[in-house]
């Protein structure tokens, strides 16, 4: 089994789940990805942050940061982050905030972000692209380059194309209709 599919397993078996939900966008969807429940177990992590690490290799962005909007992008990122840390050139890792802070430094990015860092912003799930568009907003105005949008799930929905028209190019480590391909055969109903 490829790492690729590995996370598609992981993703099937731990994010999918089945019902009537509101996504963040506002939206109503018979289909919810979790994706916290795979990018935050041990498992995901010590597959997302290579296979993140590899995508970005392989992008030419030749970025020196990878970040996002709170709380979805932040595993996912740190993930990145701590895979790169033998790289001749390892990733710094920075939260993008839903809001500045109102106390302290009032920051809107917290971490190591630099301004003039050229960056990779990261998504947990893509719908309409709403917060990897924030995102992108606060990294440009605060001096960085945003050169992609590295996202785990694409709900192929619209929104890789929302953010590409913005001019920002999108990678995708999976596709929904890729991770449906890998959930488990339903069990039958118990015979009463």
């Amino acid at each position: 089994m490829t790492e690729h599919d590995r996370l598609l397993e992981l993703l099937a078996t731990r994010s999918v789940r089945r019902g009537q939900f509101t996504l963040a966008s506002g939206r109503q969807s018979t289909l919810y990805i979790d994706a916290r429940l795979t990018t935050m177990s041990p498992e995901g992590l010590s597959v997302i942050g290579p296979l993140g690490v590899s995508a970005l290799a392989g992008s030419g962005w030749n970025v020196q940061a990878v970040g996002g909007l709170t709380l979805g992008a932040d595993p996912v990122s740190y993930a990145i982050s701590y895979a790169s840390a033998t790289n001749q050139r390892p990733l710094r890792a920075f939260t993008v905030r839903k809001q500045a802070k109102e106390h302290g430094t009032g920051k809107l990015i917290e971490g190591p972000f630099r301004a003039g860092d050229r960056v990779a912003v990261i998504e947990d799930v893509i719908t309409t692209g709403g917060s990897a568009i924030k995102a992108i907003e606060a990294v440009r105005e605060t001096g960085g380059v945003v050169a992609g949008v590295l996202a785990l799930v694409d709900r192929e929905e619209g929104g890789r194309a929302a953010i590409e028209t913005m001019g920002v190019p999108v990678l995708v480590m999976a596709r929904v209709s890729e991770i449906l391909q890998h959930l488990p055969p339903e069990s039958p109903a118990p015979v009463r």
